[in-house]
């Protein structure tokens, strides 16, 4: 995210909290729950050059958002609680989950504490390949390259570009440009164009899964504990909604048969990798409803409303750019969400009304129609 949107969105989540109007309009808008999405949870500050911050937060800001979920009348409750509540008519008390998604170790070493101190369930889907070591953590390999070079070649929309790469800026673009150009690709082409750069420039990524994710001995250890949920993300940490049907299909029923026959349990809930709009879409909702999932989460930005699509749930991100109690405050009401895709209807609107008029708006009305890339 460019760095005056992360300033404009936090500058309107701070005006929401601010004036009370997303407090005054919470008990109409805030839905029965919500469900949290996180990554990695260190210590370490952000480093000039760290464009995957947003998925880091610090452990003390996870113990603020816990503490701002419970001050708000939300009880932290598990999945299968989630389920039971989502699936009951009238009204209930509020929920909110904690999900973690690709199994860090961070995850166990300093999220886990905080959650069994206070006696709180969390959740962690695991890509079945990563606890192996054979995951490709190639948003991280990409960073990795970048910060060793002082200049990237690569082929980009059949075009060869040359980045400079020496100064924290001219990395941070380089990455952003890079980044957005191959998650339009397939996963293979993406992969293999980030296994290229990594080669350019004498980066070894052979260990990286391992040293990041936790194996299948301690996720065993994590997950005999019954305040761990342990759901399923995939094998390959693939974007389903790329693959042909049946690719898709066992991408999702390989992972959840794998963490069954790990752990000895079921596995009822699942992650959609990456799970916006590209990645993710109804046919895949149907497949996660048809292999008999309780549940299946995206990272499409809502609190959980009536009558929810049970395995396309959206989620709300505790990103490391909005480390801040109030940001938790304002986005739990779903105000935020309930703006943006009035903004977004009235764009659509305004696309179509200049696209009935001239070639240049049919164009602009295209981009803003949904499953559209964001970028």
């Amino acid at each position: 995210m460019q760095r005056w949107t992360t300033t404009l969105m936090q500058a309107a989540l701070s005006g929401l909290y601010y004036t009370g109007l997303a407090a005054l309009l919470a008990p109409r808008t805030r839905g029965k729950g919500v469900i949290f999405t996180l990554h990695n949870v260190r210590p370490e500050p952000p480093q000039p050059f760290e464009p995957n911050r947003i998925l880091k937060v610090a452990p003390d800001f996870l113990e603020t958002a816990i503490e701002t979920v419970r001050k708000a009348g939300y009880d932290i409750v598990s999945l299968d609680e989630a389920t039971r509540r989502l699936k009951t008519d009238g009204p209930t008390r509020p929920f909110a989950c904690f999900t973690f998604d690709d199994g860090y170790r961070d995850n166990r070493d300093f999220a886990f504490p905080i959650f069994k101190r206070r006696n709180l369930p969390m959740a962690i889907y695991i890509p079945t390949d990563y606890p192996d070591g054979k995951g490709e953590l190639w948003w991280l390999v990409l960073v990795a390259a970048i910060s060793r070079a002082n200049e990237v070649r690569v082929g980009l929309d059949g075009i060869a570009r040359t980045f400079a790469t020496r100064t924290p800026d001219e990395k941070n673009r380089a990455f952003d440009e890079i980044y957005w150009s191959l998650r339009r690709r397939s996963e293979s082409e993406l992969r293999a164009t980030v296994r290229e750069i990594a080669a350019q420039v004498g980066y070894d990524a052979s260990a990286l899964c391992s040293d990041l994710v936790m194996d299948w001995d301690e996720l065993r250890a994590l997950a005999a504990d019954p305040l761990v949920t342990i759901g399923a993300h995939t094998c390959r940490h693939f974007a389903v909604a790329k693959l042909p049907k049946d690719e898709a299909l066992n991408e999702i029923a390989d992972s959840v048969t794998r963490i069954e026959r790990e752990l000895q349990r079921p596995c009822r809930h699942f992650s959609f990798p990456y799970g916006d709009e590209t990645s993710a879409g109804e046919r895949d909702f149907e497949i996660a409803a048809s292999l008999g999932l309780e549940t299946a989460v995206t990272t499409r930005k809502d609190v959980l409303r009536a009558e929810p699509i049970m395995t396309g749930l959206p989620r709300i991100s505790l990103n490391g750019d909005f480390q801040k109690a109030r940001y938790v405050s304002v986005m739990m009401t779903g105000v935020p969400f309930l703006i943006f895709d009035a903004a977004s209807a009235v764009r659509r609107r305004l696309g179509g009304w200049l696209g009935r008029r001239t070639p240049e708006g049919a164009a602009r009305g295209a981009a803003t129609r949904p499953g559209a890339a964001s970028i």
